[in-house]
């Protein structure tokens, strides 16, 4: 059997007064999602549990079957392992952003005006990040660069207990009440001011500001946890996995479950990225041998935090025309010619709500289709909050779908 994941990062959200009261899902042209649960199982799911933090971290991990409650250790680590950091059991690595602040008279009154620094390219950002290891690194402490505004700060013996924010979640809002506070705050509230000064004279920055693009003005400190441990995919349901994602994030998840990661050209993490080459790849894995393919779209999320509501429309119709079609058609020749069965779930793993440009830990929709099963009574009439909602059919423990997807219990 053949089963494939089609992950909307941040693809739910609330309805929209200039939408006449629809969410961008209800708004998107999207038939092949709309069959999916039209001739499937639509539902809701809480993928984040109480206690929580509602990140694609914690959602993600649930989604590919993983209690978070049992094994989340943090952001960052699960993003060094994508990155080929190799973390010693004392390590605690720290998601480090590129990030623009606004002007103001003092450091602790600028405003969070980008998390992402426009999302600035892997190559300039490499270099701010050999500056940071050229000033501000030491014995302790190093930087490592990933992609576009993501990268990782290892501390060896660091503090885990430090309680830090993520930059996505105080946009427009002054970052002085927002700094790291508890065990070690104070080192790293310190690299985190030093880099402002570092980064102001940087040739990568005053390029950009020639070319009228946002600064990286500093880096911000978050999301800190320790070396992972997730079992093998293969050892618990006996399938062999691919993951197909532009951010180490997804794919240091991926690594963990013992997934194949498939690097895409072209895939970028954003509106931008190719949603085509995406699908082919998927179809590439499945075509090789593979039994389980994790395609994860970081498009919608990206535009709800941006606020682009036009954008985020336009990434779920893309996903659906340029990805989901063309692989179901895939899968569906492929059971014709040999008899295999499949199965597709579609999801988000949050809400990232134009409005709040923010996660929220809210039930997200689901569907489902099984190529063996007839139409599910919990079946809806099209793919989004509303219509999945109403089908009664409700996942209150997220990790808990993934083995009832791929095995014969079914929801």
């Amino acid at each position: 059997m053949k089963v494939v994941i089609f992950l909307s990062d941040g693809m739910a959200d609330h309805p929209l007064p200039e939408l006449h009261g629809k969410t961008p899902m209800m708004q998107a042209h999207k038939p092949h999602m709309d069959r999916i649960a039209r001739e499937g199982a639509a539902g809701m799911i809480q993928t984040i549990p109480d206690g929580v933090p509602p990140g694609s971290d914690t959602a993600n991990m649930a989604v590919m079957g993983y209690d978070p409650v049992r094994y989340y250790t943090g952001r960052s680590p699960i993003e060094a392992v994508s990155m080929g950091i190799a973390l010693e059991a004392d390590d605690v690595a720290f998601r480090t952003n590129l990030v623009t602040l606004g002007t103001a008279d003092s450091y602790e009154q600028r405003v969070m005006e980008d998390y992402s620094a426009d999302e600035i390219g892997s190559d300039e950002a490499a270099a701010l990040i050999e500056a940071l290891n050229e000033e501000l690194s030491d014995s302790q402490i190093r930087f490592h660069p990933g992609k576009s505004y993501r990268h990782c700060m290892v501390w060896k013996g660091g503090p885990l207990a430090a309680d830090t924010t993520p930059p996505h979640d105080i946009l427009t809002q002054r970052i002085g009440g927002h700094l790291p506070k508890g065990d070690g705050a104070e080192r790293i509230r310190s690299l985190m001011r030093d880099s402002v000064g570092l980064f102001a004279r940087h040739p990568v920055n005053l390029a950009r500001a020639a070319r009228g693009l946002h600064t990286a003005d500093a880096v911000w400190v978050w999301g800190q946890g320790t070396r992972p441990s997730l079992p093998r995919v293969s050892d618990l349901y006996g399938l062999r996995g691919s993951v197909i994602s532009a951010v180490d994030l997804i794919q240091g998840l991926g690594i963990c479950a013992g997934l194949d990661v498939v690097e895409v050209p072209g895939a970028t993490g954003n509106i931008h990225t190719d949603f085509a080459a995406k699908g082919r790849a998927a179809i590439a894995e499945l075509d090789r041998g593979q039994d389980y393919v994790y395609l994860h779209v970081e498009a919608p999320d990206e535009c709800g935090h941006r606020a682009e509501r036009d954008n985020k429309i336009l990434a779920i119709e893309r996903i659906d025309r340029e990805i989901i079609g063309p692989v179901w058609v895939w899968l569906e020749q492929h059971r014709q010619e040999t008899g295999e069965p499949y199965r597709l779930l579609s999801l988000p793993d949050h809400a990232t709500p134009l409005a709040l440009r923010t996660h929220t830990r809210e039930p997200v929709p689901f569907a489902l289709y099984d190529s063996e099963r007839q139409q599910s009574p919990y079946h809806a009439e099209s793919y989004d909050e509303s219509a999945c909602a109403k089908t009664g059919l409700s996942i209150l423990e997220g990790h808990t779908l993934f083995g009832r997807f791929v095995s014969d219990e079914g929801v």
